[in-house]
C-alpha cells in the first residue's frame, strides 16, 4: 500500500474539498483519501497494483481541479539543487503559499475599493442624500448614470473573474462550491441590470423621461453587484492573512536554522557555506549567538545550548564532547565545534516540521460531519434560492424583488465557515504544541486524547529518570566512605550491571580510580568476587554474604527495601565493609504530573516489571494509591492490561519509552512516546513528548481539550449562522418583523462569518497549560 502526498489546486470552499474527495475516493484502488483545504494539499493511501498516481491527478481534473505528486515536485526542485544539497534538504515556510495567495488577494482588494468607493457613493448617493454632480442628478441623464455605474463595476468584475471562472466551472463539473453562489448572485445581479439599461434606452428613445429614470431607481443593481464581489475579497484577504498565521509556531522555528554555517576544513581552515550544501561529516565551528545547521555530535569545546525552541525546556543544556546538538538550537555561551551527523530533511528540525505537517494532513472524526455538511450545501443553497426567487415573484410580482431576495439568500450562506473550523484549529493546535515540546502526529490522536479517562504509564524513564543512582553509602565498623567507594570500583570496574555502572559513575565522581583485582568471578543471582593482594573481597546480595558468612544489618536491608532500593553489600576477608545502595530516582516533576491528571479526571496508573516492594515505594512518593499499581509486569504483558482496561470501558492512554512499550502504546487509545531527536518519527505513538518530562502528558490532554472545544464553537456558530441568516436573507421573517437583508448586507455577513472562525482559532496560540 503506497501513500503519497498531493498539492491541489482550485480549492476555495469546503465544498470544493468535499468535491475533490469525492473524485479521489471513486478510484479503484484508493483506500483512504484526507484533503486539506487550508494548505490545499491531499493525502492518499492507494494500492500501487490497481492504480498510480497519474490516475489519481486525472480524477482530480476531471472534477475541475489541479493536482501534482509532492514527489515531483521535490524531484524537479533537485534537479536544479547545488552540489550535494536538493530541494528536500531545504526546510520550506508551511504558509508561503497562504502568503502568495494574501498577496495576490490585496492586490483584488485594493482594485476592487478603487473603483467599488465612486461606484457605491453614485450608485446610492440619490437615495442617501448626499451631495452628486449635476449630470447625475438630472432625469434626463439617467442613461448617463447608469453607463458610468457600467463602466465602474467591470474593472471590479474583471479583477475578481475567478469567482465567475471557478464557479461557472463548477456548476459545468456538476459540484457547485461557494465562488458558484457567489458567481450566480453577482452574475444575476449584473445581468438584470443591463437588461434594465435596455429598457431605459427604448424608454428614453420614445420620450418617457419619468420611466426611464424609475426603471433605473428600481431595477439597476450595479452597485450591489460590485458591493457583493469587493466585501468577499474583503473577506478573502482576511481570511488568508489570518490562515497565514496559523503556521506562526513553526514559521519561527525554521526561521530559527542559519542559511550559512562555518565549515571547518582538514587544515582547520574555514569556509562560509550555505547550509542546504552541509554533508554528513563535515565539521561545522559554532560562536556563542549562533544557532546550529544541523544535527550532530560535538567533537571540541564546551557550552550552553538553548533547546527551547524544540523541546520546550526553558533551561539551556550543557553541552561537551561526545554530546548529542540538533539543528535550530542556539549556542549561548561557549565556542565548539561539532561533526554534522543528520542534515536536510533528517534533522531534529525536519522531522518535527514534518509530523507538524501530516498531522494537518489528517483529520479528526469530529470533521466528518462538517464534511458531510458541505458536500451538499450548495446545491441545497440553490434550490433554496431558486424557490425564494419564485416564491417572491408569485406574492409581490415584481422581479426585482425576487431578484433581491434571491440573490440574497446566494451570498449570505457560507459553507466556508464550515469547511474553515476543523483544519485551522487542528493546524494552529498542533503548532502551538510543537512550541510546547508536544508533537501530534495525527488529528485523531489530538481528538481522541481529550476524552481519555485513564492513564497507563510506564516506571522506568518515564515516572523514573530510567538511570540507576547511588542513593546511600553506609559505611560498617571503622571502615570509611572513601575506602568503601575504592572496594567498590575495583570489584565493579569489570562488571556489566546496570548498578555496578552507577557505583563506578559515583566513585568517578569522588576522582577514584579502579585498582586491579584477579581472580574475577561472577556468581550468577548473588553477586561478584574477586582477590586484590591477599585480600579475598565481594560484593553482592544478602544471599552471597550468607553464603560467605559475612553478618549483614538485616534492619537496613529493610528499610532500603522498603524505599525500593537495591541494597549492594562488600565484604573484605569476611567482615563486612559497607552498603552501597541504588536505585532509579523519581523525576522532579512526577508527583505533580500525577495531581494534574488527576485534576483533569483522568485515573493514572503505573506498570513496573520491579518488585511489590520497590513499586509500592516509588508509588507512594508520586502519589498513587496501591490498586493504581501492576507490579512484577513483564513487557509482553503490559498490551494485555491496557487491553483489560479497555474491556472495563475505560478510555485509555498508554505512555512509555516508544520502544519497549510499542505493543502497549499501539493497543492503547492513544500512545505517547517520550524521546527526541530524528528517531520521533519511528516512534510506534500518535503523540510524542519531546523532552522526558511527565507533566508534558498534563498539558498535551489540554491542549487537546482547547482545540477540540475551540473546533466545537466554530461549527456551531458556523451552523447557526447559516440556520438564521439564509431565512433572513430569504424574507421568512418579513410578513412578521419586517426583516430582511440585502445582497450587500448579506455579502458582509458571510465573508465575517469565515474571519470570525478563522480569528477564534487563532485564540490557540495564546493556549497556557495550568500545569
Amino acid at each position: 500500500m503506497a501513500h503519497e502526498k498531493f498539492d491541489v489546486g482550485g480549492m476555495t470552499c469546503a465544498a470544493c474539498q468535499a468535491h475533490v474527495q469525492k473524485a479521489v475516493a471513486g478510484v479503484n484502488g484508493v483506500s483512504d483519501v484526507v484533503v486539506n483545504l487550508l494548505s490545499g494539499s491531499m493525502t492518499v493511501d492507494y494500492d500501487e497494483a490497481s492504480t498510480t498516481p497519474a490516475a489519481i491527478c486525472a480524477a482530480v481534473d476531471r472534477a475541475g481541479y489541479t493536482a501534482t505528486p509532492v514527489s515531483a515536485n521535490a524531484a524537479s526542485g533537485d534537479a536544479g539543487a547545488a552540489g550535494s544539497a536538493s530541494a528536500a534538504s531545504t526546510l520550506t515556510n508551511p504558509t508561503k503559499k497562504l502568503d502568495e495567495a494574501a498577496d495576490a488577494m490585496r492586490h483584488r482588494l485594493v482594485v476592487s475599493l478603487v473603483f467599488l468607493v465612486p461606484l457605491f457613493y453614485i450608485g446610492m448617493g440619490h437615495m442617501l442624500g448626499w451631495p452628486l454632480p449635476p449630470v447625475f442628478t438630472d432625469h434626463t441623464h439617467s442613461m448617463t448614470l447608469a453607463l458610468t455605474e457600467l463602466l465602474l463595476v467591470l474593472p471590479i468584475v474583471y479583477e475578481n473573474r475567478a469567482y465567475f471562472i471557478n464557479g461557472f466551472k463548477s456548476l459545468l463539473h456538476r459540484a457547485p462550491t461557494m465562488d458558484a453562489l457567489i458567481a450566480i448572485g453577482a452574475s444575476a445581479s449584473l445581468a438584470w441590470s443591463v437588461y434594465a439599461m435596455f429598457v431605459m434606452a427604448d424608454q428614453l428613445a420614445a420620450g418617457d423621461v419619468h420611466a426611464a429614470m424609475m426603471t433605473g431607481m428600481d431595477n439597476l443593481y450595479l452597485e450591489s453587484a460590485g458591493t457583493i464581489l469587493a466585501l468577499v475579497t474583503v473577506g478573502k484577504y482576511l481570511e488568508t492573512r489570518s490562515k497565514a498565521k496559523t503556521g506562526g509556531a513553526l514559521e519561527a522555528l525554521i526561521d530559527l536554522a542559519p542559511k550559512t554555517a562555518n565549515v571547518v576544513d582538514a587544515s582547520g581552515a574555514e569556509r562560509e557555506v550555505p547550509a542546504v550544501q552541509i554533508a554528513v561529516g563535515d565539521v561545522i565551528r559554532i560562536r556563542p549567538g549562533e544557532s546550529l545547521p544541523v544535527d550532530g555530535v560535538v567533537l571540541e569545546g564546551a557550552s550552553s545550548v538553548d533547546e527551547s525552541a524544540l523541546t520546550g525546556e526553558s533551561m539551556p543544556v550543557e553541552k561537551r564532547a561526545g554530546d548529542a546538538v540538533s539543528a535550530a538550537t542556539i549556542n549561548r555561551t561557549g565556542t565548539f565545534t561539532f561533526r554534522a551527523t543528520r542534515v536536510g530533511a533528517d534533522t531534529s528540525l525536519a522531522k518535527i516540521v514534518e509530523l507538524v505537517e501530516d498531522a494537518n494532513a489528517t483529520k479528526p472524526p469530529i470533521a466528518r460531519l462538517a464534511d458531510k455538511v458541505a458536500g451538499v450545501f450548495v446545491p441545497v443553497v440553490i434550490g433554496i434560492a431558486l424557490v425564494t426567487f419564485a416564491v417572491w415573484l408569485a406574492v409581490s410580482g415584481s422581479v426585482s424583488e425576487a431578484i433581491t431576495s434571491g440573490v440574497a439568500v446566494l451570498v449570505i450562506s457560507c459553507p466556508c465557515a464550515l469547511g474553515l473550523a476543523t483544519p485551522v484549529a487542528i493546524m494552529v493546535g498542533t503548532g502551538r504544541g510543537a512550541e510546547m515540546g508536544v508533537l501530534f502526529k495525527s488529528a485523531e490522536a489530538l481528538e481522541t486524547l481529550r476524552g481519555v479517562n485513564a492513564v497507563v504509564l510506564d516506571k522506568t524513564g518515564t515516572i523514573t529518570k530510567g538511570a540507576p543512582q547511588v542513593t546511600d553509602i553506609v559505611v560498617a565498623g571503622a571502615a570509611s566512605e572513601k575506602a568503601l567507594l575504592k572496594l567498590a570500583m575495583a570489584l565493579e570496574a569489570s562488571s556489566e550491571h546496570p548498578l555496578a555502572e552507577a557505583i563506578r559513575a559515583k566513585a568517578g565522581e569522588r576522582g577514584i580510580v579502579a585498582r586491579e583485582v584477579a581472580d574475577f568471578a561472577a556468581v550468577p543471582g548473588r553477586g561478584v568476587m574477586a582477590r586484590e593482594g591477599s585480600n579475598t573481597i565481594a560484593a553482592g546480595n544478602a544471599r552471597l554474604m550468607a553464603e560467605l558468612g559475612v553478618a549483614v544489618d538485616e534492619n537496613l536491608l529493610a528499610r532500603l527495601a522498603g524505599e525500593g532500593k537495591t541494597a549492594l553489600m562488600f565484604a573484605k576477608n569476611g567482615q563486612l565493609m559497607g552498603t552501597i545502595a541504588v536505585a532509579d530516582q523519581v523525576k522532579e516533576t512526577s508527583r505533580a504530573a500525577i495531581a494534574a491528571l488527576r485534576g483533569l479526571g483522568i485515573r493514572p496508573l503505573m506498570l513496573t516489571g520491579d518488585n511489590v516492594l520497590t513499586a509500592a515505594a516509588i508509588a507512594a512518593e508520586v502519589g498513587l494509591e496501591p490498586d493504581e499499581v501492576v507490579a512484577e509486569v513483564l513487557p509482553a504483558d503490559k498490551e494485555r492490561h491496557v487491553r483489560e482496561l479497555q474491556e472495563q470501558g475505560l478510555r485509555v492512554a498508554m505512555v512509555g519509552d516508544g520502544i519497549n512499550d510499542s505493543p502497549a502504546l499501539a493497543r492503547a487509545d492513544v500512545g505517547l512516546a517520550i524521546g527526541t531527536g530524528a528517531d520521533i518519527a519511528k516512534e510506534g505513538a500518535d503523540v510524542v513528548l519531546m523532552h522526558s518530562d511527565l507533566l508534558d502528558v498534563a498539558r498535551a490532554v489540554e491542549l487537546s481539550r482547547a482545540v477540540i472545544r475551540n473546533i466545537k464553537q466554530d461549527l456551531f456558530w458556523a451552523l447557526c449562522y447559516n440556520a438564521c441568516g439564509i431565512p433572513l436573507a430569504a424574507g421568512v421573517f418579513y410578513p412578521l418583523l419586517g426583516w430582511q437583508l440585502s445582497p450587500m448586507f448579506g455579502a458582509a455577513a458571510m465573508s465575517l462569518s469565515s474571519v470570525c472562525v478563522v480569528t477564534n482559532a487563532l485564540r490557540l496560540r495564546g493556549f497556557r497549560p495550568r500545569v
